[in-house]
């Protein structure tokens, strides 16, 4: 796997039970899933002979994230090692425009957008789709947040071109919350569905899933799942794709991101679903038959643990599990500093209220918001 982060880490965990030998790239030897993976090559996914060098030997090649340049994958590719999913795929989640484009081919809702050239033109935009404010994107580069603003002027509209990268505006959706509808395909078409999720973000960081999506009509849900699998088909993906959703105040159901790797809307499955994402993942890049993607309980509630002011986190993860021992506590190996994930929890039942207060209580004295 490219990446040495800790979806790696979780990936290599679904790999043990599978039989599966895994390596991974990473660039330290400190990186989350190096710290745990017995196979580790050391280099960049920048880098062609790292990537070849890492490449020897494996039956596939699969990701951890987005960044690994197009090119390089073709490269890959033209050696005969087995990409999954391919570069062809891949650049519609590492690419914001030419994923524009090709949803707006394929029929799939969006928001209104297009490439702009210059503050003057984000101007045009804006009132193109009714007036300010706008979301400006980079195309490449963006991740958790970073890359996107919401501008309410031409003179805002100046900082997004400094990235030196074509820069794409969309209107700014009027919704009410935020749902991920994740599935996950084989080489030879085999596909299923997870139940669609509540995704809530704080400062362009999920914070928090639920799945199932509470409230959610089920009319809504199967029109996201049939968005996501046709997605999946008409891309060619192979392996796990989250499909980043708004859910809109007409009731409207339209597309906002792309990615094509295991995602944060997806963790609640380690402990949620019969198949986590994760072995999924890993069985369509394998051609493995897929497993069952049903929830175990009536509510699963995943919560981001996010670094606080104390670095020690030991003390509170005896706390926590002591003080429920229902909660599962998923640790990344990371350094603690403010806002980064270091961790996420896990609630499952069946009263979303309890599974809620449960898990956002583990997660709040993890980080040392509460210290009771």
């Amino acid at each position: 796997m490219v990446g040495g982060g800790q979806l790696a880490r979780m990936t290599h965990q679904a790999a043990i039970p599978l039989g599966a030998r895994f390596r991974v790239l990473a660039a330290s030897p400190s990186e989350s899933a190096a710290q745990v993976v017995g196979d580790v090559v050391l280099g960049s996914e920048d880098d062609l002979a790292d990537l070849r060098r890492f490449a020897q030997g494996c039956d596939v090649v699969t990701f951890d994230h987005e960044q690994v340049p197009t090119a390089l994958l073709e490269a890959l590719e033209a050696d005969g090692v087995a990409v999954r999913p391919s570069p062809q795929a891949l650049v519609h989640a590492q690419d914001k425009g030419v994923m524009r484009a090709r949803l707006a081919e394929i029929g799939v809702p969006c928001p209104r957008n297009r490439i702009v050239a210059d503050p003057a033109d984000v101007a045009a935009f804006a009132a193109e789709v009714g007036g300010w404010p706008v979301v400006l994107k980079t195309t490449r580069g963006g991740y958790d947040g970073k890359g996107v603003w919401i501008v309410r002027g031409e003179q805002e509209a100046a900082v997004p071109f400094a990235a030196g990268v074509p820069v794409l505006a969309e209107e700014k959706v009027d919704f009410t919350r935020e749902l991920a509808a994740c599935v996950v395909r084989s080489p030879h078409g085999q596909a299923v569905a997870y139940p669609v999720v509540e995704s809530i973000q704080v400062d362009g960081v999920c914070r928090e899933v639920i799945a199932p999506a509470p409230n959610l009509a089920e009319e809504l849900a199967v029109r996201a799942q049939r968005i996501a699998l046709s997605i999946a088909g008409e891309l060619g993906v192979t392996g796990h794709l989250a499909v980043e959703l708004f859910e809109t105040v007409d009731g409207r159901i339209l597309v906002n991101e792309l990615a094509m790797r295991p995602h944060n809307s997806g963790h609640w499955s380690i402990d949620g679903a019969i198949t986590s994402q994760f072995e999924n993942h890993l069985r369509a890049v394998l051609d493995l038959p897929l497993g069952d993607p049903r929830a175990r309980a009536p509510w699963t509630v995943m919560v981001n643990v996010l670094g606080g002011d104390y670095p020690d986190m030991y003390r509170p993860y005896l706390h926590v599990m002591a003080r429920d021992p229902g909660v599962k506590v998923h640790m990344y190996g990371k350094d603690v500093k403010p806002g980064r994930k270091v961790g996420h929890v896990t609630v499952c039942g069946d009263d979303l209220d309890e599974v809620r207060e449960r898990a956002r209580h583990a997660a709040d004295y993890l980080r040392g918001d509460i210290t009771e």
